[in-house]
């Protein structure tokens, strides 16, 4: 069984990664790709932050509500504004959205290990597709 706190940190590690690789070739993609972008990244990052913080701490739902919306929010904005104000509010607003839902995904599935692997391999096919997907362009 793997810790959620060395998940939590390989999430952390994946998403920065991938905002340097989109950092370096932003000036190549879409507004529209750019808004996809930055959906994907604040949401799954916030859902999957969401569901390992609730499986770690079961009974702290408000301030773990706190740290996913904050977290997708900020992360979703960064994403965004690499692009334009628009891509920017879209990244923020799915990031908030995302963040509120997760801990009650994460409380209902009681910190089930399948699906937190699950909610993992999601995020990486996530960051794969759009590694991809900005490669593309």
């Amino acid at each position: 069984m793997v810790h959620e706190g060395l998940l939590l940190y390989a999430n952390v590690i994946c998403t920065v990664l991938l905002f340097l690789y989109i950092y370096r070739i932003r000036r190549l993609i879409g507004f529209q790709l750019g808004m996809n972008i930055s959906m994907i990244a604040g949401g799954m990052l916030a859902i999957t932050t969401g569901v390992l913080l609730i499986a770690q701490f079961p009974l702290q739902f408000a301030p773990v509500t706190i740290i996913t919306a904050v977290l997708g929010m900020v992360v979703g904005a960064i994403f965004g504004v690499l692009f334009d104000y628009q891509t920017m509010l879209t990244g923020w607003a799915n990031g908030l959205m995302m963040g509120l839902m997760a801990p009650m995904i994460g409380a209902v599935t009681d910190g089930s290990m399948l699906f937190i692997w699950f909610m993992e391999l999601s995020l990486l096919v996530a960051f794969s597709f759009v590694a991809w997907s900005a490669r593309g362009t």
